[in-house]
């Protein structure tokens, strides 16, 4: 089987690769190194060596690895400027996600500072801004809300039976709160990056994240809309939460505070303006200009001097202490409550760190470690919790600046650090009089990058439905269910997407391209032909449990074979044998019981004894037609339930002197229950019989084959069948035991099986779960579809010589 065969007019220059071949191979070959035992890779894997323990170490801290060779002359002053614009975004950004959260704005800035020196130490991206971002404020925002309520902090009003909230209490549970969903969200991404769960971001695809932080917007928007128009509303939390404060805050719009709107509505058109114009000439501009600090310098100003807060009621910022607070153990009793709710961050950072540390990275070229950023973001999270900081991920529009303006390393993030640091230190009272509105319309200014991503619904539509129905899913669930319960619902329906698409694969048979070693599908591409008497299948996705009665039933479609039917058939043909054989020993034993009598009798004659005399048991001469025509009719009688096909002879008249008499035949029909009488003359080549001869199976079989003929295909149109895996990359027991059904049930039709392009995954799944047996043995597994293609076609050139063509004659005759 391994040596090279050639079918008539086919040359073969190369061994026909089975796996007992490929086996045979490996055995002459020592492999004692490249695949080392269980044991030794064991041994290997616990052995301490200083290369490993280095190797180690630096993987931990990246730090080690390029700080040393870093190089102030080529990367200093790019990474200074870099820092600086970044660290100016920072101040305002970090103080008005702080809003989002629900959170006073001191507490974004202290985010905006640990946790990007934790990831200078940890981190593998070169380019990404750690930091607050929108989406995981609002998700933040809404833990904070549902476990600390306005509500819970009411208190009276001395003499009077008026209530307030306690501000002071609130806002401190606030931050009880979100450190405590921020260390164990911190701690979870940790562990999932020590067991190398990296990888988990990839569930989520671009348009599910896309989707996704769209939706997050909006509930950022309807968040900050009551600052904007000077509200007072209660913060919902749960499923339908965006309807409920949307409607509460449609239901308070006359209660509108008029300054309030007035300075939204003129940060808002500065803003917008100068960031316009910042992208109009940013081309020619080493660093792009710094519009929310310019507005938040302004606004402070004219806040100050005005007196915005006292003469016109305009919420201010408050008090910020200066200083740096110190750290605190996080409130273990809130785990529990919070556990959902901080998996779900953890994700979410994760997935849009990951997928912008990537696309900068290939941009520059580069390595991230997917494990060693969970880890880093895990730690950035975890020690900021214990500085009362909340959730952290990178922001894409600090990223983007970080990138524009030349940063090459992490020390740009340190830069940018700094300039917080100094500001929570010196410059942090100063932003007291600051309104709140001026904050409220910086989140929603910069939230119009991802009010943009409704385009994709349209690009989506172009490009790939199924894409769009995730977007579309993922949207409407976040929106409807809240951010934690939307992400859920979002990843489980993008997963049942995969799941479909794997069940409902394209199934097609395969045609050989001529001068070549390829096999395509013959409906896509023309110029490929047929095999002959080879069918080559082939699934464009994995077989499992999901999809394995379809891809029996595909394949029964594509063969042309109802092999159901056949073997229904077949089966109740053999039945019908076994009672014809049941039928026939007992008529053997009356016989062997007459041929007795008989025997006794023809002793007592004289004359020459016959076997008609013996097998007939006829009247004698002497007696009348209508005595011989009885006796006839009960030896019809007699033979009415012989087998079908078979033919006796008869005589239908007694014997003379002369031994001359005239005969007839008895031969079975269609059905098996009835015969027809003829004459001698009747009788084709090969239809004379003589009893005790063994051509009464003979007919028989030569029936049954004429029978399956017209039910379909039979062995003289198909006798083999390919099945090309090469797209597998695990099987299942039930697609094992649905492939060991294939093998034997076209077996049953003399219809040969085979596999091709099984990877080694699946040759020993198919091992463990006892796939191999003396009937099916792994000579039925070929390297690649084309070794299988010669083997059927050298094994039928002995014994079906109508199949031993070879592929080029076959091209040029269809040509």
């Amino acid at each position: 089987m391994g040596t090279g065969r050639k079918a008539r007019g086919y040359r073969v220059e190369r061994d026909v690769l089975d796996e007992q071949r490929l086996e045979e191979l490996a055995q002459r070959m020592d492999y004692s190194d490249t695949h080392p035992s269980l044991t030794k890779q064991l041994k290997e894997s616990f052995r301490c060596t200083v290369p490993r323990l280095k190797r180690s170490v630096v993987g931990c801290l990246p730090v080690l690895y390029w700080l040393p060779r870093y190089s102030i002359w080529d990367y200093g002053m790019p990474d200074l400027i870099s820092g600086i614009s970044v660290g100016i975004m920072h101040l305002p950004q970090g103080m008005a996600y702080a809003l989002l959260a629900s959170l006073p704005p001191v507490f974004g800035l202290y985010t905006s500072l640990y946790p990007a020196l934790v990831y200078f130490f940890f981190g593998t991206s070169r380019h990404i801004s750690i930091g607050t971002f929108a989406v995981l404020s609002i998700m933040v925002g809404s833990v904070t809300e549902r476990l600390a309520p306005d509500r819970n902090f009411l208190v009276m009003l001395n003499g009077t039976n008026l209530t307030e909230v306690n501000i002071t209490a609130r806002d401190s549970y606030r931050v009880q709160v979100a450190a405590a969903t921020t260390v164990l969200g911190g701690l979870i991404q940790v562990v999932l990056g020590l067991v190398k769960f990296g990888f988990v971001g990839t569930y989520l695809s671009e348009p599910l994240v896309r989707a996704y932080t769209t939706a997050a917007a909006a509930h950022a928007v309807v968040a900050v809309i009551a600052q904007l128009f000077g509200l007072s509303t209660t913060r919902f939390s749960g499923p339908l939460s965006l309807v409920y404060t949307l409607v509460e805050v449609c239901s308070k719009l006359p209660q509108t505070h008029l300054p309030t709107l007035a300075v939204s509505g003129v940060s808002m058109v500065f803003l917008i303006a100068a960031k316009e114009i910042n992208s109009a000439i940013s081309a020619r501009l080493p660093v792009p200009i710094p519009v929310e600090l310019i507005m938040i310098v302004a606004a402070t100003v004219i806040s100050s001097y005005t007196h915005l807060n006292g003469n016109y009621t305009i919420s201010v910022v408050g008090e910020i202490p200066s200083g740096l607070a110190a750290p605190r153990l996080p409130d273990a009793s809130l785990f529990k409550e919070v556990m959902g709710d901080a998996f779900a961050l953890a994700i979410v950072g994760y997935a849009i760190s990951i997928s912008l540390g990537k696309t900068f990275a290939l941009k520059h070229g580069y390595k991230v470690d997917s494990n060693q950023e969970l880890v880093a973001l895990g730690l950035s999270n975890a020690v900021g919790g214990f500085f009362q900081c909340y959730a952290v991920c990178s922001s894409m529009s600090r990223s983007l600046i970080q990138e524009s303006t030349g940063g090459k390393t992490q020390m740009a993030g340190m830069a940018s650090a700094v300039i917080v640091l100094v500001t929570v230190l010196k410059l942090g009272p100063l932003f007291q009089e600051l309104p709140k509105a001026v904050l409220a319309a910086i989140v929603f200014v910069n939230l119009k990058g991802m009010f943009k991503q409704y385009y994709d619904i349209i690009t989506l539509w172009r490009s790939s439905k199924v894409d769009l129905v995730v977007w579309l899913v993922t949207w409407v669930s976040t929106l409807l269910f809240n951010l934690d319960m939307g992400l859920g619902a979002s990843i489980t329906f993008a997963v049942l997407t995969v799941i479909f698409r794997t069940q409902l694969p394209k199934y097609s048979v395969l045609g050989h391209v001529p001068g070549t070693e390829l096999y395509l599908d013959m409906e896509t591409h023309r110029e490929v032909r047929e095999v002959p008497g080879i069918t080559i299948f082939h699934s464009s996705a994995t077989v499992y449990f999901a999809n394995a009665d379809l891809y029996l039933e595909a394949l029964k479609g594509k063969s042309g074979l109802d092999i159901s039917k056949m073997i229904i058939y077949k089966r109740r043909q053999e039945a019908k044998q076994r009672r014809r054989d049941k039928r026939a020993e007992r008529r053997a034993r009356r016989e062997a019981k007459r041929q007795k009598h008989a025997l006794r009798a023809a002793e007592q004659k004289t004359g020459v004894f016959s076997v008609e005399e013996a097998a007939g048991h006829w009247k004698e001469p002497g007696g009348g037609d209508g005595d011989r025509e009885e006796s006839l009719g009960d030896d019809q009688r007699g033979w009415c339930g012989r087998e079908n096909g078979t033919v006796f002879v008869m005589p239908t008249t007694p014997r003379t002197p002369d031994d001359q008499c005239s005969w007839e035949y008895l031969k079975g029909s269609k059905d098996p229950d009835c015969a027809t009488l003829g004459a001698m003359s009747e009788l084709q080549d090969g239809d004379t019989t003589t009893l005790g001869s063994s051509s009464e199976d003979t007919l028989s079989r030569e029936l049954d084959k004429v029978s399956l003929g017209s039910l379909g295909k039979w062995t003289w149109d198909i006798h083999s069948i390919i099945l090309d895996l090469s797209t597998a990359n695990f099987i299942d027991t039930v697609a094992i035991k649905t492939m060991r059904n294939i093998f034997h049930d076209f077996g049953e039709i003399d219809v040969t099986v085979y596999m091709a392009g099984c990877q080694m995954s699946v040759v020993e799944q198919l091992e463990l779960g006892g796939f191999f047996s003396e009937s099916i043995t792994k000579g039925r597994l070929f390297a690649t579809v084309h070794d299988a293609v010669l083997h059927c076609l050298g094994h039928q050139g002995t014994s079906m010589p109508s199949y031993e063509y070879s592929l080029e004659m076959q091209c040029s005759t269809k040509l």
